[in-house]
């Protein structure tokens, strides 16, 4: 029987969710950035298809997470000696709860480019968790407002700031800390906050430059060959985790630094970008053990690959756009380019693939919208004032877009 438990346990950890009414986490349900829902605006501006639209104040890149009637987000002034989490009712735009989650006297540096509250929630039923690296951890009851626990004594050097989002899996709230001085990966109990397992990265790097060995990305779980893994990219490498227990199943060298994609997995490989420098996008396939480096790598590629924005899979092509706004679609199974198209604008969020479109986010406020095929099919390109920084979150028939100074919720 409890073995049985046990399995059942990770089959819904790792099963796929339908996208429906929420979004519980970075880049979507099942990590890829897609949604079943239907019936969303091709075409939006601020005055047209817009809900509500709510000010935000502050600097802050964290993407929105939905449950329910609520919509999260953290928060933060410029100067960072307050760190807080937001709910916004669902319905009316208004805020429910602005709760100071920590003070700090003295915060450290973080660069302009960044914020002190980039890293998104993750929610569930009755609670979200809110992570802003170095300065701590925290679980609060959506309900009621109240921080049920937190941790602030996980240190690392982000030295531009940090950027990494927390996931769930099963009752583990895994969260990395990819500094300049230390780099280590933590499964928290997410019911009561303490340490599960840490597990240093241990990665030659090749330097001595600690700006070489920072890290923003967020780890995902994948069900591969009936068993669950924890793939995890960082700078110079990825490593693949098992979930439950933090031991190292495998890694890739693939060099690189400052990635913040969240991998994919299709046709039996792991997709990975991996930041400034390095291979930059790399298919690995997920069935070896220790160091998989020579024999492993499928396929890699340079022109046109994203160091922030995360990749859309849908079947055999891969989308993505790169921080300078090349469009690009590949083959996924041999990484050979179908089409390289240029967007205008400069971009850092992840796009999002809905009711067979695909939507991406500039700094600038452009939404260019396409058709996803074997040919660029530009749908139009809408306009929001501010820029994006933060990524989309789908719910219902609504996009709701963080901008750089308004949360909106976005339905015909």
């Amino acid at each position: 029987m409890r073995n049985l438990l046990i399995t059942l346990t990770l089959l819904l950890a790792t099963s796929p969710v339908l996208g429906g009414e929420n979004w519980p986490v970075f880049f979507g349900p099942n990590a890829d950035g897609k949604s079943d829902s239907t019936g969303l605006p091709v075409e939006f501006s601020e005055t047209k298809n817009v809900k509500w639209k709510t000010a935000i104040d502050g600097k802050a890149w964290s993407s929105p997470v939905i449950w329910g009637k609520q919509v999260w987000i953290t928060n933060a002034p410029e100067d960072g000696k307050t760190m807080s989490a937001v709910c916004v009712d669902r319905d009316s735009g208004k805020v429910v709860h602005d709760i100071v989650v920590f003070k700090n006297a003295k915060p450290y540096f973080c660069h302009p480019f960044n914020s002190y509250a980039s890293c998104t929630p993750v929610i569930e039923e009755g609670r979200v968790y809110v992570h802003f690296g170095r300065y701590g951890t925290a679980c609060i009851n959506t309900a009621t407002g109240k921080i049920l626990w937190e941790r602030r004594d996980l240190d690392c050097d982000h030295f531009r700031g940090p950027g990494s989002s927390p996931m769930i899996y099963g009752n583990l709230l895994v969260v990395n800390y990819d500094g300049v001085d230390v780099q280590y990966v933590v499964a928290f109990d997410k019911r009561t906050g303490k340490t599960v397992w840490k597990k240093d990265r241990n990665i030659d790097y090749g330097t001595t430059n600690g700006d070489r060995m920072k890290g923003y990305g967020t780890p995902v779980v994948f069900d591969i060959g009936g068993k669950p893994q924890l793939i995890n990219p960082t700078a110079g490498a990825t490593i693949s985790y098992e979930p439950l227990s933090g031991k190292e199943l495998w890694r890739v060298n693939h060099g690189g630094m400052n990635n913040s994609a969240r991998p994919l997995y299709a046709h039996g490989m792991v997709y990975i970008t991996t930041g400034a420098g390095g291979l930059q996008l790399v298919a690995i396939r997920p069935d070896g053990k220790g160091d998989v480096t020579k024999s492993h790598i499928a396929w890699s590629m340079r022109k046109g690959v994203p160091t922030r924005p995360s990749q859309i899979m849908i079947d055999d092509l891969l989308f993505m756009i790169s921080d300078a706004g090349v469009a690009t679609c590949l083959e996924a199974k041999t990484g050979e380019v179908v089409w390289q198209e240029r967007v205008s604008g400069k971009f850092s969020s992840s796009p999002v693939y809905v009711d067979g479109r695909i939507y991406f986010f500039s700094q600038e406020g452009n939404i260019p919208v396409i058709k996803p095929g074997r040919k660029y099919e530009l749908l139009t390109i809408n306009k929001l004032d501010n820029g994006f920084m933060a990524s989309p979150a789908v719910a219902g028939k609504s996009l709701f877009l963080r901008t750089e100074k308004h949360l909106y919720r976005i339905e015909k």
